[in-house]
């Protein structure tokens, strides 16, 4: 398998992305029974987190949304609208669970500013990546380079705390939770 890939090879991949189930969750009694129900069941989990970007000196938001992947649906907690609740933490926090995020150190930082928990069952697959002696790193390639298809950056700088997410917004989120998943169970067989 490759380990290395060049922009113009990415480039060339036809995109695509995550085509099952989207759930966008703004309630904490649905967050509540989402992680109950379905997450604390799961052994892998695909991690993201979405930031409203800043584009002025010094301004800067907390994090908006939590998205969360099973293998078929995709979880995007609007965390703006209901806060970081604690079923969701007691998710981020449960080592039996494997969350695969990529250069997710940030991200983490982030929702410990808005609650505090400690996080655990988190893989990093940067560092993975690099431990199984890939060159090019970060989602784009990755996703390239595991998984055959290119995945669009379009929406990343879109607002995260639009009062309405955009179809668009949707699935650019969760398609980045979701290529987490599938990378890591890609990687672990290498």
């Amino acid at each position: 398998m490759k380990r290395e890939i060049k922009k113009e090879e990415v480039n060339r991949l036809k995109k695509d992305g995550f085509n099952g189930e989207i759930v966008v969750v703004e309630e904490e009694k649905e967050a509540a029974d989402i992680c109950h129900q379905f997450l604390s069941k799961e052994s892998l989990l695909g991690f993201d987190t979405e930031t409203r970007p800043a584009f002025k000196k010094g301004e800067k938001y907390q994090a908006a949304l939590i998205q969360i992947a099973c293998a078929e649906t995709v979880y995007l907690f609007r965390i703006n609208k209901m806060g970081l609740t604690q079923p969701i933490a007691d998710i981020l926090g449960d080592e039996n669970i494997i969350k695969a995020g990529i250069a997710i150190g940030r991200d983490l930082e982030e929702l410990q500013e808005l609650k505090d928990f400690e996080p655990a069952g988190f893989v990093d697959l940067n560092q993975l990546a690099t431990e199984k002696g890939f060159q090019s790193i970060g989602v784009k390639n990755l996703t390239a380079m595991l998984l055959g298809f290119r995945v669009s950056k379009r929406q990343q700088t879109s607002n995260w705390e639009a009062d309405v997410l955009k179809p668009a917004q949707a699935r650019y989120a969760a398609t980045d939770a979701w290529v987490c998943r599938e990378i890591y169970l890609k990687l672990i067989h290498e």
